[in-house]
């Protein structure tokens, strides 16, 4: 016999539940259905994270608050409502950032339901920090939002060195002992702005030593054309995903001149 004390020490209000349910093996029948399903619901929520496909982000979230709100999974319900309203606002940044929150309260939720029906689960254990083997990206964009963006994103693999403007950007590069392996630059920032930063690559010949690729919202042809005569690695036009932040990274990384 499962033993809801389990839940309801995990704060599940299975009280509420019992609204919905009635009993309590409608419930735990209901709740083998959630368990079946779940896995597949995170997995494509992850798809559509790194595609920005917000649309089909803002359904699934819906579908994951009802699940939890039905279960009395009151946290995840809550997580999973806020993913919902950002993503329906487009607020592909919002979802990047809490997402890691939103598939760590799903997955104990997982092992928690898996506990109660007497099925293996992955107990919780302190994960140690991925070995980052000395190197470094350098963000270069006056915008807060996208270095937290690219930051959320690459934080695992990288150390993630951030720079306002162009300034900024070559004091860190002329100042650091870090091993820079890219540079990800925007072209329109206050006091030096991007093409000064690549006049400077250009005339220290330091595009062999760290490979730059533009990361832009200037989408005018003239713009375009001039960055090009630098021995840039690609240019990504702003608003741009998950998916493409991390090909174009690829790209730049094992760009060779």
């Amino acid at each position: 016999m499962k033993d809801v004390n389990i839940l309801l020490e995990n704060g599940v209000d299975v009280k509420k539940s019992l609204e919905l349910f009635g009993d309590m093996e409608t419930y735990d029948s209901t709740l083998e259905v959630f368990l079946s399903e779940v896995n597949g619901k995170l997995q494509k929520l992850k798809e559509y994270k790194e595609v920005a496909d917000m649309a089909n982000y803002a359904i699934l979230a819906h579908s994951l608050k009802s699940d939890a709100k039905y279960f009395g999974f009151t946290s995840l319900a809550e997580i999973a409502l806020n993913h919902e309203l950002e993503s329906k606002k487009n607020n592909m940044y919002y979802v990047t950032e809490n997402y890691e929150k939103l598939e760590k309260e799903t997955n104990r939720i997982i092992n928690l339901v898996k506990k109660y029906m007497g099925l293996s689960y992955e107990k919780e254990e302190v994960k140690e920090e991925k070995e980052k083997k000395g190197k470094a990206i350098l963000v270069v964009d006056d915008s807060n939002i996208i270095q937290n963006y690219i930051l959320k994103i690459f934080k695992d693999d990288f150390d993630v060195l951030v720079a306002h403007d162009g300034k900024e950007a070559l004091d860190t590069i002329n100042n650091t002992d870090t091993n820079i392996i890219a540079m990800l630059l925007d072209l329109n920032m206050p006091n030096v702005d991007g093409f000064q930063v690549l006049d400077y690559f250009q005339e220290n010949n330091l595009f062999k030593k760290i490979p730059v690729s533009i990361i832009t919202g200037a989408d005018d042809k003239e713009s375009i054309n001039k960055a090009y005569n630098y021995a840039i690695a690609d240019i990504l036009l702003k608003p741009f995903n998950e998916k493409d932040l991390k090909k174009i990274l690829e790209k730049t990384i094992n760009y060779n001149i």
